[in-house]
C-alpha cells in the first residue's frame, strides 16, 4: 500500500500597530490587538473551527484508516489562547483523537535557521515545549518556517533529535527525481526527509476555486484519479498547503469543505494509498537516496527559494539589524522584551518588505496590512529601535544593580 500524507500550517503573526518615529522611545506597545484580534477570530469562524470539526467527522467515520498532520506556531496557540479560546480546545479535540501527528517549528514562525543556530534551538524547543503542554504530544517530526530547508539546516534538525523533516519537492533541487520517495539528508541520513508534491499541493491551496483554471472545477473523484495516475513504484505523496486554504483563502461557497469531506472515500474507492503521518512514513519506509540541498529552498513563490523574506536591501537591513540583538539577548531576562523580541523575529514581517510584484504578487498581498514594502520596512524599524533602546536600558539598569551590589558588599567587609 501506497501512502497519502496531509499535513497543514497553521501560523498567524503579531501585526505590527502604526508605530511612529516619536513613539521611539517612549511607548513599547507595538502589536494591533483590534487587527489581531479581529483576523484570528474570523479566521477561526471561516476556516479553523469548520476544518476542525470536519476532519473529526471524517475520524470518526473512517477510524484509524484517516490521519492528518499539523504544523501550529506558537504565535497562532498565543492568539488563540488570547482572542479565540474556542479555537484551540477545538484543535485540542481533534488532536485528542489520537489521528493527528502534531509537527515541531520554531516558535515564532522565524527565519533563525538562517541565521542564529543557537536562537533556532531556542525556539524549536519553546515550541515542543509549548505543544506538549497544550496537545500532550512530543513532536519526532520537523517542519520548518516555511518549509525553508538546506543540508546544514537538516544536519542541525538531525542532532536535536528529530527523526523526519518536510520541506519543498522544488525541481532545481531534484532534477529528473521525484518528491513520490523518502530521502535523507545529505550529511547526517539519520534525517529522513519527506518532499511535498508541489503539484498536488497547489491545485488544492491556490487553485481550487480558479474558475479560468482548465481543470476548474475540482472534483473528489478527479482528485483521486490524479493520485491514481502517479506511477505505482512512487510510495508516498505528500499534500501541503496552509490551514486557511479551507474556509478563508477558498470560502465555504467554493465547495472547498465538501470536496475534503467526500476525498478520503474517493481515494479509498480509486486507488490504492492509505492515509499516513510522517513519522509512520518515516518508520515505515527506507530513503532511497540523500537528497543534496546546497543552497536554502522552500515552498514559496516560482522560486522556491527565500527570496520571499530575504534578498532585497529592505529585509536584508531589517533581518541584520534584528540579529545584531542577538548577543546582547543572552543577558536579558524581562519577560516582555523576550516576548517582543521573538515576535519582532516572526517571518511575515521580512514578507511584508517584498518587492516581488510581479510573478507572485497577489500571493504576497494576502493578509498584509500595509500598502507598500517600503511603509512595511519603516514601522518594523520604528518598532525595532525602540526594543533596541529597551534591551540598552535593561542592560545598564542590570549593570548598575550589579555594581552597586558590589560596593554594598565592599562596605560591610
Amino acid at each position: 500500500m501506497r501512502s497519502v500524507c496531509f499535513f497543514f500550517q497553521v501560523h498567524q503573526p503579531y501585526r505590527l500597530r502604526t508605530y511612529r518615529f516619536f513613539d521611539i522611545g517612549d511607548n513599547h506597545h507595538y502589536y494591533d490587538e483590534y487587527l489581531n484580534r479581529s483576523i484570528i477570530n474570523r479566521i477561526a469562524e471561516r476556516s479553523y473551527i469548520p476544518m476542525n470539526n470536519l476532519l473529526i467527522g471524517l475520524i470518526k467515520e473512517y477510524g484509524k484508516k484517516f490521519k492528518v498532520s499539523l504544523s501550529i506556531s506558537g504565535t497562532a496557540i498565543d492568539q488563540m489562547q488570547q482572542y479565540a479560546p474556542a479555537a484551540l480546545r477545538s484543535f485540542q479535540e481533534l488532536v485528542a483523537t489520537g489521528n493527528v501527528e502534531l509537527l515541531a517549528e520554531t516558535y515564532s514562525h522565524t527565519l533563525s535557521s538562517l541565521k542564529n543556530e543557537e536562537e533556532f534551538k531556542l525556539q524549536v524547543n519553546k515550541h515542543c515545549n509549548k505543544i506538549d503542554e497544550l496537545f500532550g504530544q512530543k513532536p519526532t517530526a520537523f517542519s520548518n518556517t516555511e518549509m525553508i530547508y538546506d543540508d546544514a539546516i537538516g544536519e542541525t534538525v538531525a542532532d536535536m533529535g528529530f527523526k523526519v523533516m518536510i520541506t519543498e519537492g522544488a525541481k532545481h533541487i531534484l532534477g529528473w527525481k521525484s518528491p513520490n520517495f523518502l530521502y535523507c539528508n545529505a550529511i547526517n541520513p539519520r534525517l529522513k526527509v519527506l518532499l511535498r508534491n508541489f503539484r498536488l499541493s497547489d491545485d488544492i491551496a491556490f487553485r481550487f476555486s480558479e474558475k479560468k483554471w482548465s481543470e476548474w472545477p475540482i472534483t473528489a473523484d478527479k482528485y483521486a484519479q490524479w493520485l491514481k495516475k502517479v506511477g505505482d513504484n512512487h510510495e508516498t505523496i505528500n499534500i501541503f498547503a496552509n490551514y486557511e486554504t479551507f474556509g478563508e483563502l477558498h470560502g465555504a461557497s467554493t465547495g472547498i469543505f465538501d470536496f475534503m469531506k467526500a476525498l478520503p472515500s474517493a481515494i479509498f474507492k480509486n486507488t490504492n494509498f492509505v492515509f499516513t503521518t510522517p513519522s509512520e512514513i518515516a518508520n515505515k519506509l527506507q530513503p532511497i537516496s540523500a537528497i543534496h540541498v546546497p543552497q536554502p529552498i522552500s515552498w514559496a513563490d516560482e522560486e522556491r527559494d527565500t527570496t520571499a523574506w530575504l534578498g532585497n536591501d529592505l529585509q536584508d537591513e531589517a533581518f541584520d539589524s534584528l540579529y545584531s540583538l542577538s548577543e546582547k539577548i543572552k543577558n536579558v531576562e524581562d519577560p516582555s522584551i523576550l516576548r517582543d523580541w521573538q515576535y519582532m523575529q516572526t517571518s511575515d514581517h521580512f514578507y511584508y518588505m517584498c518587492t516581488k510584484w510581479f510573478t507572485d504578487g497577489e500571493v504576497h498581498k494576502y493578509f498584509n496590512p500595509y500598502p507598500s514594502p517600503y511603509e512595511a520596512f519603516m514601522n518594523y524599524m520604528n518598532v525595532l529601535s525602540d526594543l533596541m533602546i529597551r534591551v540598552d536600558r535593561y542592560l545598564l539598569n542590570k549593570e548598575s544593580l550589579i555594581q552597586r551590589s558590589d560596593t554594598i558588599l565592599i562596605g560591610t567587609e
